[in-house]
């Protein structure tokens, strides 16, 4: 039985952070408020909880799991070759909408799908999620709702969708955007925009001027 937890009361919001990080660490589904959207969150690092999150939604190995983090610190231990531009994007960006696709360590053991030896990483502008990320490390995180709907910008809708697949759902209210993040591929010399999103190309090219976008 999914337990739900009000974020805006003081006590609510205590009580459900802690339950949370303890079902990440039992390799179980939590649900978050992000900046953007809902997300539905397991540990990185645990090939079951990931398996489990992408059955959850509905969605493929071809599809893998962006990972989200606390702190632009914790890069350091999860990607390599990673430029002076890319780090002038985090300390432009982050935490916001913005997320980065970069090379990740060929020594990390997870597998949060076809990755083909990336991984897409963010750090949100949003304290419930920092604050759980803190807690319990990198997590897989993604739109919490089923493959092929909406992105749900409350609880109820992504309850609605994900039911009793999830252990923990962390209620923060509406989000204050429905726009999902910006996506920049930095593994190449050139950054390149895979996705148009909340950040705009133009606000992305004040940072690194020669950005391409992709086709």
């Amino acid at each position: 039985m999914a337990r739900r937890y009000d974020t805006n009361d003081a006590t609510d919001r205590t009580t459900g952070l802690r339950e949370a990080a303890s079902a990440v660490r039992r390799g179980e589904l939590v649900v978050l408020p992000t900046d953007t959207v809902y997300g539905i969150g397991a540990d990185a690092f645990s090939k079951e909880a990931v398996g489990d999150l992408l059955e959850a939604k509905g969605r493929g190995r071809n599809m893998p799991t962006p990972v989200l983090i606390g702190s632009p610190n914790t890069l350091h231990g999860l990607v390599t070759d990673f430029s002076e531009l890319a780090w002038e994007l985090v300390d432009a960006f982050w935490p916001g909408a913005l997320t980065l696709v970069a090379k990740h360590q060929p020594s990390l053991q997870w597998d949060l799908g076809d990755t083909r030896g990336t991984v897409a990483v963010r750090m949100p502008l949003h304290p419930v999620a920092i604050e759980l990320l803190t807690e319990v490390g990198p997590m897989a995180v993604s739109s919490a709702n089923l493959t092929g709907h909406p992105a749900p910008e409350d609880c109820d809708a992504a309850q609605e969708m994900l039911g009793d697949s999830v252990s923990v759902y962390l209620d923060g209210g509406p989000t204050p955007g429905n726009v999902p993040s910006s996506i920049v591929d930095v593994t190449g010399e050139v950054p390149l925009l895979l996705r148009e999103g909340a950040i705009s190309a133009d606000e992305l090219r004040k940072v690194v001027p020669d950005l391409e976008v992709a086709n």
